[in-house]
């Protein structure tokens, strides 16, 4: 078992509590922190912003993406959808579904956690019958069988846990009731409009594994469930759902908002919750360097405070290996109190291993994000 060589040390003029009561001559406080905010951590205080750089070369570099503009994101199944993110525990993906499935996919190569960006609609799986609605999560095991019938048009983001699969975070003294209580999670159901769809004519299902789809072919419809029994099944969560963990003297790290843990990497949901009230506390995210983690952050929807210039839709991605943190105007709304609230919802992404972005995301790529921390 790996131990950190860990101890605490004070040296210069600094503050007593992480993210709280800086000295009076720096106003900038960067955490320079291991294993994704859970590790060692050390925090300096510094005179100039840390993301106040005035040029940039290389590849290593924040970037930004507008999803809006993707296209080729509509196509007939969704394991034709491009991988936006990658690497090998976990691809990214954004699959727009406008009509009715009359097929069925499988995923053999991992856990798929769905979220409902847009649109709503009824997916019928081995286990029965849900309606997902905007903001869902929708857990999907395995090599579990399952399609789609929209509402509406249905804009999905799709993380795989490639040859992994997905649990529940551990809550630690906040109890199992923290956060969200498992009893707001839903399974689906072996309903009538599951029983309605039972068929005796030719179904088709399309199998990812390796990344290569095959096609298996049934007489009827592999849907034909008449119940079940276990502990392993779909589930779905919506953000709504979530009540945050929140301190009014102390800015909690992102890894107090984790909805799901997969091997190699997380995900964390942001809703909306007051901001810290203590004089003393920061009141914006605090500038980091996550040196273990790629950090990819899913914009929903809402005013998305510590960003400038970004919309729904749109996607940060912050690779490991500089700092970073909220943006001018972000922090000086958060020194001088003008923000009371949030009311963004993000869904972030933080992988242990490094993501490679594809060449469909490069295409819808801002290049001037890299300098959209410098003071206007």
């Amino acid at each position: 078992m790996r131990k950190w060589i860990s101890f605490p040390k004070q040296v210069g003029k600094s503050s007593r509590q992480a993210h709280a009561d800086f000295p009076e001559q720096a106003i900038y406080e960067r955490e320079a922190g291991r294993s994704g905010f859970f590790g060692p951590a050390t925090h300096f205080h510094h005179q100039h912003a840390p993301t106040g750089w005035s040029e940039w070369r290389g590849p290593l570099r924040p970037r930004a993406f507008d999803f809006n503009k993707l296209e080729a994101i509509a196509p007939e199944n969704p394991w034709l959808t491009p991988d936006l993110l990658h690497n090998s525990n976990c691809r990214f993906r954004l699959w727009h579904c406008h009509s009715k499935m009359d097929y069925l996919v499988r995923n053999a190569d991992g856990d798929d956690l769905l979220f409902v960006h847009e649109g709503s609609g009824h997916l019928h799986c081995d286990y029965g019958h849900i309606h997902l609605v905007k903001g869902d999560y929708f857990l999907i095991p395995r090599s579990t069988n399952w399609r789609l019938e929209p509402d509406e048009t249905m804009q999905l983001l799709m993380i795989e846990a490639t040859n992994g699969s997905y649990s529940l975070p551990e809550k630690g003294l906040v109890g199992n009731h923290a956060i969200f209580d498992p009893a707001v999670l839903d399974t689906p159901d072996i309903d009538e409009a599951f029983q309605a769809q039972y068929s005796e004519e030719q179904w088709q299902v399309y199998v990812k594994r390796h990344q290569q789809v095959s096609v298996i072919t049934y007489p009827y419809n592999p849907l034909d469930a008449i119940g079940w029994h276990g502990e392993l099944a779909p589930v779905r969560l919506n953000w709504r759902d979530i009540r945050p963990l929140m301190s009014h003297r102390y800015h909690l790290p992102p890894s107090a908002h984790t909805t799901f843990v997969a091997d190699r990497f997380v995900v964390c949901t942001f809703v909306p919750r007051p901001i810290e009230s203590d004089p003393g506390a920061l009141k914006v995210p605090f500038y980091h360097n996550n040196d273990d983690y790629d950090e990819v952050l899913f914009y929903h929807e809402g005013d998305f405070f510590s960003r400038d210039n970004i919309d729904r839709g749109m996607v940060t991605f912050h690779p490991a290996g500089f700092t970073h943190g909220p943006h001018p105007k972000a922090f000086k709304a958060g020194r001088e109190h003008k923000k009371k609230f949030t009311d963004e919802v993000a869904v972030m992404l933080d992988t242990r291993d490094a993501l490679q972005a594809s060449d469909e995301a490069l295409a819808v790529e801002n290049p001037d994000y890299v300098y959209s921390w410098q003071e206007k």
